[in-house]
């Protein structure tokens, strides 16, 4: 939605992000969605997917950073690593960063949304050639149902909003085909939405639906994103069958690659629950 044609707006409830743009550099309706790329004033490139802002060139960094690092430093050893969307690339990346990791396999149902990001947002794609990288385009739901049990280490759900393509992704069932996907001390992540929007509609069940799938301990990270709606987003992790612990948080303290927002003391600070949210999580 524009306000005007200097203007890309995505309005979301009683509120509207928006962004000046010098214009539209790209627009698609795929068999699964609309895609469209703007080049904004102060914001760099923008992706906009069914006219929701997907990322921007300025802040996509803290969402791929927190969507990969916390969860891959709070399993012990993880070596096979599943991306449920993120077509875009940005959270492969991120997680090839991590030497440990021997398989990265990232599962998108739309391979314009990775096309269009190598075109337009190439540094998020500079891993797609890693040999311990494999991209498949293709039904996320239906690659973890098949997935072999006891196979995956980390399940990151890179996922749209709860609604077309992805909103089988936040479901009871999903979970647990997960759950059976996942060995021993396997981690589950993905995107939970905003706490000052999303605590009753979205997080709240999604902590539910886990637990009733069979997961032990969920924990909610918090985190800035400008671009997303009220600006305070979250993810989600969930243990398969143990408590959720910072548990290579040395290797944290001196991380070998570099971040742009993530460090040891962001992930402990990210762990903290609001009160608000406390007392709607655990009322």
């Amino acid at each position: 939605m524009t306000l005007d044609e200097n203007w890309f707006s995505e309005p979301h409830m009683d509120m509207a992000f928006s962004l000046r743009i010098k214009g539209k550099l790209h627009e698609e309706q795929t068999p699964f969605q609309k895609i469209e790329i703007y080049d904004t004033v102060g914001f760099g490139k923008l992706m906009v997917i069914d006219g929701c802002v997907m990322l921007t060139d300025r802040d996509n960094f803290i969402y791929h950073e927190m969507m990969s690092h916390p969860v891959l430093f709070a399993h012990p050893n993880p070596r096979n690593v599943l991306i449920i969307g993120g077509g875009d690339c940005g959270t492969l990346r991120e997680v090839l960063k991590h030497d440990c990791v021997q398989h990265a396999t990232q599962v998108d149902i739309d391979e314009r949304v990775t096309r269009l990001s190598e075109q337009y947002f190439p540094r998020l794609c500079e891993s797609n050639g890693d040999p311990r990288a494999r991209l498949l385009f293709d039904d996320g739901i239906a690659h973890v149902k098949n997935a072999e049990a006891g196979s995956i280490d980390v399940i990151i759900i890179d996922s749209t909003d709860p609604v077309g393509p992805a909103e089988g992704l936040f479901s009871t069932a999903f979970y647990r085909d997960c759950l059976r996907a996942l060995g021993s001390d396997g981690l589950l992540v993905q995107q939970s939405e905003s706490p000052l929007l999303h605590t009753d509609s979205i997080i709240r069940p999604m902590h539910d639906s886990l637990r009733q799938a069979g997961f032990l301990d969920v924990l909610t990270l918090h985190f800035p994103q400008a671009s997303y709606p009220s600006g305070w987003w979250t993810a989600s992790i969930a243990a398969k069958d143990a408590t959720v612990n910072f548990h290579r948080e040395e290797a944290a303290e001196e991380l070998p690659f570099d971040t742009d927002y993530y460090n040891a003391a962001i992930q402990r600070a990210a762990a903290a629950t609001p009160e608000f949210f406390r007392r709607k999580l655990f009322a």
